[in-house]
């Protein structure tokens, strides 16, 4: 250790901080204020900070957004800390798209306008344009957030606009928005079928495409983000005389799903891509019948080896795994009524 130059040691225990510790470490002096702003300062110091002990559930209600940490031991959250939007929203009507490396892509709702967002330092970017990129319908559009080779935060906007679609990527590193080719089966186009938001893992932005009736049409439309090629894959070989929904969950960088099949009793299994191909990794036992309402909203996520489905009106049950823990969650977009995400806390910063 004293033959290693200072700066060395100095940098190599500061991208081990917390986020906010790096942020107060900035006003130390200019040469800090340098060192902690570098992109490779940024880079090293995430890929430090995205572990289970540093990720942060936010919940947003009508009345307040709150930030809270996560106690795995007693599946549960601690105290909370309320956080101010810092932009203008009306009545909190801030909808999460998207999350990665401790950005938000978000959607506010009473101007459509698409933003990133970083919860623990405040900064934000909107991404909306005056010739009309960066808008978001629910319903019709999907929202991808991802980084590439090139260590790029991009933005993949799927718009479906009355028979139409336009693909756009937009680019942190330019500022800036570009139409791509979508090369797949159009009829994915129609508002008959319903994208998820993507789910990043491994170079490639995953989408559930799923037609909107029993025994319609479920794909798997995946992004490369380097060669911004499009290609098609096949759902898991699940039955098909229900309803079906299938969530994608990033372990590890290992694709997983959850797909769930039924009507009035519900079978969710867990499957995990290799190549692709799906293989079954276990099958819960039937969820007694609930309201179909209640089975549209259902959604998991995971903590200390431990798999959660759950409803906007709380937990339905557990599913125990014999698995060292996977320190990892699934960002959900509902949590016991409140809209949220579970998010890494780091300095990565909206705009270049």
């Amino acid at each position: 250790m004293a033959d290693l130059p200072t700066h060395t040691i100095v940098f190599e225990i500061l991208t081990r901080l917390p986020a906010k510790d790096v942020g107060r470490s900035k006003s130390v002096c200019k040469q800090w204020y340098a060192l902690l702003s570098t992109q490779d300062f940024v880079k090293i110091h995430c890929s430090r900070s995205v572990v289970s002990s540093n990720q942060r559930v936010l919940l947003i209600d009508d009345l307040t957004c709150s930030v809270r940490p996560i106690i795995s031991n007693y599946n549960d959250y601690g105290p909370s800390s309320t956080v101010t939007f810092p932009f203008h929203h009306q009545n909190n009507d801030v909808s999460i798209l998207s999350h990665l490396n401790g950005l938000l892509c978000v959607c506010l709702n009473h101007t459509y306008e698409l933003l990133l967002w970083n919860p623990t330092t405040t900064a934000f970017k909107r991404l909306s344009t005056p010739d009309s990129h960066g808008f978001y319908i629910n319903n019709l559009d999907a929202i991808g957030l991802y980084v590439d080779a090139d260590d790029d935060y991009k933005v993949l906007h799927i718009k479906r606009r009355s028979g139409v679609l336009g693909v756009y990527v937009y680019s942190r590193e330019v500022d800036s928005w570009r139409n791509i080719p979508f090369i797949t089966r159009q009829e994915y186009l129609s508002p008959h079928f319903n994208w998820s938001a993507g789910t990043f893992c491994g170079g490639t932005l995953y989408f559930t495409v799923c037609e909107c009736w029993i025994g319609g049409t479920n794909v798997v439309i995946c992004f490369d983000v380097n060669s911004e090629q499009f290609k098609e894959i096949s759902f898991p070989p699940v039955p098909s005389n229900g309803m079906v929904q299938g969530v994608l969950v990033n372990v590890k960088n290992v694709l997983h799903m959850f797909a769930s099949t039924g009507m009035f009793e519900m079978t969710i299994d867990l499957w995990t891509l290799q190549g692709d191909y799906w293989i079954k990794v276990l099958s819960c036992p039937p969820i007694p019948p609930i309201s179909l309402s209640l089975w549209c909203d259902i959604t998991h996520y995971v903590t200390n080896g431990n798999w959660f489905v759950m409803t906007k009106l709380g937990k339905l049950f557990t599913i125990e795994m014999d698995m060292k823990p996977f320190e990892c969650f699934y960002p959900v977009s509902w949590f016991r009524g409140f809209k949220g995400a579970v998010f890494v806390q780091t300095i990565v910063s909206p705009s270049i």
